[in-house]
């Protein structure tokens, strides 16, 4: 995993949770992760990692997720065994 990936992650998993991490990073992270991605209809991104399932939603018309969406995301790469000691 690069540098990038390693603080996107540490992002994600950071208390409080952020609010200025850029979604195109963490689909690049995931990609490091081995997770496998297809889009869905609209700002749809399905994601299997692990075994593990979960549809997200693109932000639009900004770059930056919002804060639930990254509580989600927490809880998706929990499921699949993945987390902030992973870096």
């Amino acid at each position: 995993m690069k540098k990038k990936h390693r603080q996107t992650l540490r992002d994600i998993f950071e208390t409080p949770v952020r609010s200025n991490i850029l979604w195109d990073d963490v689909e690049k992270l995931l990609v490091a992760l081995g997770a496998e991605l297809s889009e869905g209809r609209g700002s749809r991104l399905r994601i299997a990692l692990k075994g593990v399932r979960a549809v997200f939603h693109r932000p639009h018309p900004r770059k930056e997720t919002d804060k639930g969406a990254f509580v989600s995301m927490r809880r998706f790469l929990t499921e699949a065994d993945i987390n902030e000691d992973e870096v």
